[in-house]
């Protein structure tokens, strides 16, 4: 599918002595039958950046992450990790990304110490390595207990958390997780939030899409606001949420909020 002429590149001019962004997205398409899901996003992630993506469901959120990871491949434009192409180079891309997408699908008669451990292997790490890292992510992820328990039987957060788990096992250089902490307890949000920190204060780069507004922005120092296939603001969470909160600010941007007028059927007396 053709890129319209003259569209705005929402992120602005890129400087050409800037730093190398842990993710480009340059002119990103995607349309699904009729329905244009993704029309032309751009977006650069800084290098060492825990990166917001929000927006109301359908924006084409997930869309956009899966066509980042190599999950989806684009109808039109390029996708760069630190540089290279990842549709050119599909293989040596994704050696530098963890993901954690939507809907993830696990082989789950496996148990949750196998699961890590396959995954581990699958990157090409030694077994001495795989050992060790494992158990050190079924500890931070408060799954040692249920190392032995196959993951058919985990709870949605257990799943989830393991999921997490496959996604760091090999160290990569951009974290990208589609609602990871959907269905965590508090506690192990609080945990995770605390791993992803330490991760990103190391180097890596952290992308997260979240609905929670008040969530993203207590952690994230960028966001980027998405709505019908289009990014409406990008920036540090300062310059987008501007003298509002960023829920005020995404409300105002992505507009839609009723007034329950219709409802005033539910304003009844206890009489």
């Amino acid at each position: 599918m053709p890129t319209p002429p003259d569209l705005p590149d929402p992120t602005g001019p890129v400087d050409a002595g800037a730093a190398v962004p842990a993710l480009r997205l340059d002119g990103l398409w995607r349309r699904f039958g009729r329905k244009i899901a993704v029309a032309g996003i751009s977006l650069d992630v800084p290098a060492g950046s825990f990166y917001g993506l929000v927006g109301p469901n359908g924006a084409g959120k997930t869309t956009t992450l899966s066509m980042a990871t190599g999950l989806l491949e684009p109808d039109a434009g390029t996708v760069h990790v630190h540089g290279r192409d990842l549709w050119a180079e599909p293989v040596a891309v994704k050696r530098l990304l963890g993901v954690l997408p939507d809907g993830v699908r696990l082989f789950d008669r496996l148990t949750g110490e196998q699961l890590i451990t396959y995954a581990g292997l699958l990157h090409g790490l030694d077994r001495d390595t795989v050992a060790a890292r494992t158990a050190d992510l079924l500890t931070a992820m408060d799954l040692r207990a249920d190392a032995s328990t196959l993951v058919v039987d985990y709870s949605a957060g257990m799943t989830k958390k393991v999921a997490l788990a496959c996604a760091l096992v090999h160290a990569p250089r951009l974290l990208v997780l589609d609602e990871p902490f959907e269905a965590v307890d508090p506690v192990s949000a609080a945990n995770i939030r605390d791993i992803l920190h330490g991760y990103v204060a190391s180097g890596g780069t952290v992308i997260v899409s979240s609905h929670v507004m008040d969530l993203v922005q207590r952690m994230c120092d960028h966001v980027a606001v998405v709505a019908q296939g289009h990014v409406l603001a990008a920036g540090t969470v300062d310059e987008v949420r501007g003298e509002s909160s960023l829920e005020d600010r995404f409300v105002e941007l992505v507009g839609g909020r009723v007034t329950g007028e219709e409802l005033a059927w539910l304003r009844t007396s206890s009489d």
